[in-house]
């Protein structure tokens, strides 16, 4: 089963991965991270590549040491065991135009992927994972959020 949750309402502008990744303990730490469809602000250097390949020890340090915006992209993590050949087998995932973060049931857009975080246009950051507790930290830590259940049957 995958558990999904949406935040729009709780911070002026998203998204800043420090606190995404502190609402979720530091899970991040736990897994390693495919980031595609980026683009971020003011800290460019993942923009307009096809994909970025980090541990989370090295995507932890990056967030703490440029302290950036994550106006668009997806942040796919995987166990660590999974490699980067393998994850490459399939489509890249994207954020602009992804259906399925808006349907019922809930999914993950990498088959392999075992969390993923996605910031939207600046305007709101959803959360996928197999694990409830890394969704249920990230509902108990953003006030306003929302399970993706509550949201597309609120519509």
């Amino acid at each position: 089963m995958i558990y999904g949750a949406i935040d729009k309402k709780s911070e002026q502008w998203y998204t800043d991965l420090k606190k995404v990744f502190d609402s979720i303990d530091n899970k991040q730490l736990e897994y390693n991270w495919l980031i595609t469809d980026c683009e971020c602000y003011p800290y460019d250097e993942m923009n307009n590549k096809d994909y970025c390949w980090l541990t989370g020890e090295e995507l932890t340090e990056l967030v703490n040491k440029e302290d950036f915006q994550c106006i668009w992209a997806v942040l796919s993590g995987f166990n660590k065991n999974i490699e980067l050949s393998e994850v490459l087998k399939y489509d890249l995932p994207y954020a602009d135009g992804y259906r399925g973060f808006w349907e019922l049931p809930v999914t993950i857009q990498h088959p392999l992927s075992s969390v993923e975080i996605v910031p939207w246009d600046s305007s709101l950051v959803l959360c996928f994972s197999k694990e409830k507790d890394i969704v249920d930290k990230f509902l108990n830590s953003y006030k306003y959020s929302q399970t993706i259940e509550e949201y597309i049957n609120e519509d």
